[in-house]
């Protein structure tokens, strides 16, 4: 996994959590639902980025 994508992955994943647990606090369940949406999305890059390391030979 090259290291900006690695780092674009978990900062996705980050920023993602800070806003699914705010708008919760919030309760603003639409942006906590966009914040669920980009957390797992930088989960799925960091899965294929994996995949990827693991299909090199």
């Amino acid at each position: 996994m090259s290291a900006s994508e690695k780092m674009k992955a978990k900062a996705e994943q980050l920023v993602g959590k800070t806003v699914r647990k705010t708008a919760h606090a919030l309760g603003n369940k639409t942006t906590e639902a966009k914040g669920s949406a980009l957390e797992a999305r930088g989960k799925a890059r960091e899965l294929k980025e994996r995949g990827k390391d693991e299909l090199k030979p």
